[in-house]
């Protein structure tokens, strides 16, 4: 992987290696590429495509959304944020320092955008 062209620096990934499953060391099943996993989903957050579109350097997309969801299911992202923010380490990364909320995303009420208008005395329909 270019490592221009990663989301995770050293530094971070130092910090949030010990907190994911499949440790060497541990029992059970040793994750070959935690770092390469995390890339992905990461690559995924940010460009906000489909997991089919996750480019093939970074696995596969099914591998890598099948790995996600046990993951999320399993607790394992929420209890690495937990963990992070009890040790004052949440920091953003230099590369991510404001969050953008496009409108697309802001749901309305189905009516919103219906209401009827008031029309000036005399105007004509």
């Amino acid at each position: 992987m270019n490592a221009d062209r990663t989301l995770l620096t050293d530094v971070h990934w130092a910090l949030l290696a010990p907190l994911l499953p499949g440790r060497a060391g541990r029992r059970g099943v040793v994750a070959k590429d935690n770092r390469g996993f995390v890339e992905a989903v990461l690559w995924v957050g940010r460009t906000g495509l489909p997991w089919r579109d996750l480019p093939p350097h970074l696995g596969q997309w099914h591998r890598v959304f099948v790995r996600f969801s046990r993951w999320r299911t399993r607790g394992v992202w929420a209890q690495v944020l937990a963990t992070r923010q009890a040790a004052g380490q949440a920091v953003p990364s230099p590369r991510q320092r404001q969050v953008q909320l496009d409108s697309t995303t802001v749901r309305a009420h189905q009516h919103a955008a219906g209401a009827r208008k008031k029309r000036p005395a005399g105007a004509r329909a």
